[in-house]
Order: structure tokens, then sequence, then C-alpha cells
């Protein structure tokens, strides 16, 4: 192992840098050239190369996005895409990768390995904490404390209207963030998509608050629920709540950014290492991940083909506390 090449892909995620610069550096100090790959896999087919020195990481730690850029390419769809991003990664003379990314970029990159050979090993992160074989992914830590500093300062507007806010966060196919965060700022409900949504129920909760003068409701959603998102379920029960005034808020894409908070950059550096020390033990098409704080090496097609559910303990409790 000469040279190794990093990307991100996907969506970006608080900590992504931090994972860059700890693959970078625990390269060097191997002796490893690193090279890092602009645009996600779009970049390995345009060979969107630049040659990594620690002094090119340094600053970066504690810096939201991706200094890499991140990009979806429909070209590395295809076979004859991936073959492109081969040609070009031979030439380059590199001779494995780190990949960080979500479930969509594993798919890419065990597509990739089995195709050409080339030892892939990914990093998960991903703000929605979705993919089986981790208990944390890089930037979910953030976000979810985004949410909470968000809804504490809705809560406040809340309180001083009689308001009932609804509000969206992210989570397209998954409620980790929805769950944690309701948890975590006292919500009235959560929606989340591993729940059935039921109008009945909801209007039966909100309603016995109301008769103990609960002076705020704050119900977060989940974007993928299967109800349509926030505004969808709002209008549905706007009618059953004449004495609250109705507020929809989605949170959006504020939920990505910002500086990564010092759980994200710890588990960025450590994943981080344990990515080129996978390459380094002969590892291939292998996501690394902590599981009961340690670091373990997952199959790809494990972690893509298995489902990670919410913890169920959490909805009892989430159950128990907005009493």
């Amino acid at each position: 192992m000469r040279k190794i090449g990093v990307l991100t892909s996907g969506g970006d995620a608080p900590g992504m840098n931090a994972a860059i610069r700890a693959v970078a550096r625990t390269a060097l100090y191997h002796g490893i050239e690193v090279v890092g790959i602009k645009n996600g896999y779009q970049g390995m087919i345009d060979k969107n190369f630049r040659r990594l020195e620690s002094h090119m990481v340094s600053d970066i730690i504690q810096r939201g996005g991706t200094m890499l850029k991140s990009a979806r390419s429909e070209e590395f769809m295809t076979e004859e895409g991936r073959r492109k991003a081969y040609n070009q990664v031979s030439e380059e003379g590199i001779d494995g990768l780190v990949v960080i990314g979500g479930d969509g970029t594993f798919k890419g990159a065990r597509m990739f390995s089995l195709e050409h050979n080339i030892p892939v090993v990914g990093i998960p992160g991903t703000i929605d904490n979705d993919l089986y074989g981790t208990d944390y992914t890089i930037g979910y830590d953030t976000a979810l404390n985004t949410i909470v500093e968000a809804v504490d300062k809705i809560r406040d507007t809340a309180s001083s209207h009689n308001r009932l806010f609804f509000v969206e966060v992210m989570g397209k196919d998954a409620g980790f963030l929805a769950l944690r965060g309701g948890i975590a700022c006292g919500a009235e409900a959560i929606l989340i998509p591993e729940l059935n949504f039921d109008t009945t129920s909801l209007r039966e909760h909100l309603e016995a608050g109301y008769k103990r003068s609960k002076l705020s409701n704050i119900i977060l959603v989940a974007e993928g629920d299967e109800t349509g998102g926030a505004f969808n379920i709002a209008e549905q029960v706007k009618d059953q709540f004449e004495g609250y005034d109705i507020r929809v808020t989605v949170l959006g894409h504020i939920q990505r950014g910002g500086s990564p908070s010092a759980f994200d950059r710890v588990i960025a550096s450590q994943l981080g290492v344990a990515a080129v020390d996978a390459l380094l033990d002969d590892q291939k098409s292998v996501m690394v991940g902590l599981m009961n704080r340690e670091v373990v090496h997952i199959p790809f097609n494990r972690t893509i083909k298995h489902h990670k559910d919410v913890n169920r303990r959490l909805v009892d409790i989430q159950d128990i506390l907005s009493i």
C-alpha cells in the first residue's frame, strides 16, 4: 500500500473534514502517499485528484461541510462509468480507497471493489445515523444538537402565544433524529417512519395536555414520515385544535451545517485512523464503525442489506415523559 485515495460522497455531514484529516495524517504517519479526490465518485471519473500533505488538512477539524466537496454521480452508477473511474485510479497509482458517506456511497463502493478488485474501506458519514453496524455515524450528534437548540427557541415563542408547532427534521427513511431530538427537547409527540401515525391518538394526547393547561406543544416530524411531512399533518389536524394557533417549521439544511461537536470530531478521528489501519490489514469492501465504543469492521453487503431499527425503549421513554 503505497498510495491511497480519500473521497466524500452523498449528503455532507459535520465531521467529514475531521475524518479526512485523520485519514490523511494516519497514512502519512505510515509513509503512505494520500490523494484527495474532489466531488466524490465523479471526481474519480474526471481525475479530479489532489495530493494531500499534512499542512493541507490543518485548521479543518472544526469546520463543517467537506473540503473535498461532495456530489452524486449518475455516470458512476453505470458499469462503464466505474470502469472509467478505475482506469483513472490505476493511472494515478492508487492502491486503495477510503470513502466517507452513507448507504448510497457504500453501494457504489461495494460494486467498484467487486468489479475491479481494489480495496475500499468506508467511514459512515451521515446525519441520519441509519447505517447498520455502527452505533453512531459522523454528523449525527452535531445535527441532533442543532435540532435541540432550534426547538428550544421555538418553544419560547410557542409558550408566549399558545401555539402548536409541528417541527420537521431530517430523516427520510429513519426517525433517529426525531426520536432523540424529541426526548432531548421535551417534545409532546414524535412522528417517525418506524411508528404508525394515528390522528385520533395524537388528538387525544394533545387534548389531555390542553386540559392540564399546557402552554405550548411541540411535535417533531421526520421528513420521510408516511404522512407526508409536517405541513401535511398540520393540514389534517388544524380543524381539531381550535384552541391553538398552529404553525409549521421545517429546519431543513441547517441540520447539515455548522461546526462539528466534540463527539463527532472524536469519532471521525477514530474512524479515520481505523480506515487506514484496515487497508494496511488487507481489508476490503468493509465499513469501519463503532459498536459498544469499540471499532468494528462490517462488510458492505451487511451494512447495505440490513435495516437499523430505532431503540424501542427510547420510544417508550418518549411516551412516558410526554404526559
